[in-house]
């Protein structure tokens, strides 16, 4: 009962975690549906944008150009208009356009004064534009007006209106030219017809070719899928490099991962075999012991199970530091590590001097276990094969650490140096407890970290020099 009872907000958790995902990958949505959205948000936006201000343009250009004519009319029948014997106003000459004598042709005039009989054209018949007292200047006034609309019949007027005093009279006269809105009203809607479809069409071939440029910008995307996807089935090992600049860079970064998976692959290949042959001879020894039914063999069982055991742990370390070199952060002073070594070999080794020189602040991109682990190995086989005396010296420089592990000792050939390095192998014949691979797990962990170390003579000491390189940190 208890058991179902954990089991079920834990898969409850499990739901909702799956749930969020689920969630997350459907805001992501498609990357060619975000970019073709924002393009084609940005196109309406402006075209509407655009399309507005085109069309206020337009239009009031078209009223203009009609408020130019009726002002020309205006003006044309005030330098006509004369006072005629009996103080009322007539034109010299007859207005040319014709529409001024047709019954409700939509184009009329008036001329008004207070105490006077008013002038107004064949065209108003039994109509008369309505006279307010808007202004008191001479100044040409335009305005719209719906006096002329009924319910069964609309007729929107523009009016042009101007007062003037003609000569030979005292009466302020007012002057006015109407004509219906409808031409100049359709001419707008037929222009905002044509606004509305053309950009429309512009706006549509917008978002078809800002479309067809995101299929096409991110086809190279595609590609690299496709590459991924024939490495995944083992057709190819590595993405080509024909692609865009853009893409190269994380094709460059695919092929980098791809190799390095290599390397790690190789790297546990050979930690396996390192430790198939770490683990062979005691088991070889343990065997034979066996089978011989040697009177020693619980000894030789002990013995070479410690011996199995130490394999175990070196092998171990060199894998924990293969999992924690990814980290950046690692940083370890090499004089703490150093000193704590110290304390160790004095313990195993009476009659060993162990010195310590350089800088104490020094620190190095390594994680402590594996740098005691490496220092300790270097220090131990100074002290176990060396005459009594190591010197240990620490070289910080612009990128790297230098620490230098010196003996007295009797040195190596330099040509026999490069085999000290080999899988189990061992130049000393005295019988000293040992694996033979020390020397292979401090070149192995040197190498996942970035580092190396070299093998070279004390021209201090007479022994061998081991220089261990690492990277700054």
């Amino acid at each position: 009962m208890n058991e179902h009872a954990s089991a079920a907000p834990a898969a409850a958790a499990e739901h909702r975690a799956k749930a969020k995902r689920a969630g997350r990958r459907v805001r992501m949505g498609s990357l060619n549906r975000r970019m073709i959205g924002v393009a084609a948000i940005w196109i309406v936006a402006l075209l509407v944008i655009g399309g507005f201000a085109l069309d206020r343009v337009l239009s009031r250009s078209i009223v203009s150009s009609f408020d130019n004519q009726l002002t020309f009319v205006l003006n044309s029948m005030i330098a006509s208009a004369e006072i005629d014997p009996i103080g009322e106003v007539r034109f010299n000459r007859p207005l040319a356009d014709q529409r001024f004598v047709e019954p409700y042709s939509g184009f009329y005039y008036q001329v008004s004064g207070v105490g006077a009989d008013t002038l107004a054209s064949r065209s108003l018949w039994d109509r008369r534009l309505r006279v307010v007292g808007m202004h008191t200047d001479i100044k040409p006034h335009l305005y719209d007006s719906d006096e002329f609309s009924t319910k069964e019949n609309a007729e929107p007027l523009r009016i042009v209106e101007r007062d003037a005093v003609l000569p030979g009279s005292s009466v302020r006269w007012r002057f006015q030219v109407a004509q219906s809105r409808e031409t100049i009203d359709d001419q707008i809607r037929k222009l905002r017809s044509t606004l509305i479809w053309s950009f429309s069409a512009l706006g549509v071939g917008l978002i078809v070719l800002a479309a067809l440029q995101t299929f096409y910008g991110l086809w190279p995307l595609r590609r690299v899928r496709q590459e991924v996807t024939a490495i995944r089935t083992g057709e190819k090992t590595r993405i080509s490099d024909e692609f865009p600049t853009e893409i190269t860079p994380l094709t460059e970064e695919i092929n980098q991962l791809l190799a390095h998976s290599e390397a790690q692959a190789e790297e546990a290949r050979r930690h396996a075999g390192n430790l198939a042959h770490a683990l062979k001879t005691p088991l070889t020894v343990i065997t034979n012991a066996a089978t011989a039914h040697a009177p020693d063999l619980a000894d030789t069982v002990c013995r070479e199970a410690l011996v199995m055991r130490r394999q175990v742990d070196h092998h171990l370390a060199r894998a924990r530091a293969i999992g924690r070199r990814a980290s950046a952060q690692s940083r370890s002073t090499v004089w703490e590590s150093l000193e704590a070594v110290q304390r160790a070999v004095d313990r195993l080794h009476e009659g060993v001097t162990v010195d310590i020189a350089g800088s104490h602040g020094a620190q190095v991109r390594v994680e402590r276990q594996d740098l005691d682990e490496m220092l300790g190995n270097l220090v131990e086989n100074a002290a176990k094969y060396g005459g009594g005396r190591v010197f240990v010296t620490v070289e910080p420089k612009e990128k790297i650490v230098d620490i230098l592990v010196e003996d007295d000792g009797p040195g190596i050939p330099e040509e026999k140096r490069g085999e000290l390095f080999a899988r189990g192998a061992r130049l000393d014949t005295t019988g000293k407890p040992g694996t033979g691979l020390g020397l292979a797990i401090v070149r192995d962990v040197a190498e996942i970290y970035g580092g190396s170390i070299h093998l070279e003579e004390s021209e201090d000491l007479g022994g061998l020099l081991a220089r261990l390189t690492l990277p700054a940190g």
